[in-house]
């Protein structure tokens, strides 16, 4: 297994676990919801905890999906930032050099015309 497959793997490990807690934080709320409701049969309690703990579920799905893609906006926008710079600074470089190194040659032939 390489390093690559390892990070891959724990950061799967890792957004597993979370989501789990997420799970189970959902429901926990909706329990605790429910129990702010004390006429509520025991199937009605069991009817609102559902409901609450999908609709908590469905909000931070959309939530996390909206970081994620965010978080690849971000990525694309500072990687084509990166190439910029480093296009402007190869560049700035080569012009430095030309510049740096055209007396040099100007210099040398001439010499050699001499």
């Amino acid at each position: 297994m390489s390093a690559q497959e390892a990070a891959t793997g724990l950061a799967q490990l890792e957004g597993f676990l979370l989501w789990q807690t997420e799970l189970s934080n959902a429901r926990r709320e909706a329990e605790a919801f429910a129990e702010g409701l004390p006429w509520l049969t025991t199937a009605q309690r069991e009817q609102v905890i559902e409901h609450y703990a999908h609709d908590r579920i469905s909000l931070s799905h959309r939530m996390l999906t909206a970081v994620a893609d965010r978080c690849h906006s971000l990525q694309d926008e500072y990687t084509a930032r990166y190439h910029h710079l480093k296009r402007r600074l190869v560049l700035a470089t080569l012009l430095t050099l030309t510049a740096a190194l055209t007396p040099c040659t100007l210099t040398f032939l001439a010499l050699y015309d001499a």
